[in-house]
């Protein structure tokens, strides 16, 4: 099953993620997003989170 994975080097710590997806990502304490848990959101929640990332930082993992 795919899960969501973030790529550190692009993620600008928007919070977009976090608003739409809250029980998936969640931000570091360098202000970077992170998959707090791969299932906690809907898959198309997920999805909506992955297409409003302004950096594409996102995207679905094997």
């Amino acid at each position: 099953m795919p899960v969501p994975e973030v790529d550190a080097d692009l993620c600008t710590g928007c919070e977009l993620c976090v608003d739409i997806a809250p029980n998936t990502f969640e931000l570091n304490d360098e202000g970077i997003s992170v998959v707090i848990d791969p299932e906690g959101d809907d898959e198309d929640v997920i999805q909506e989170a992955i297409d409003s990332c302004p950096t594409e930082a996102i995207s679905w993992a094997e």
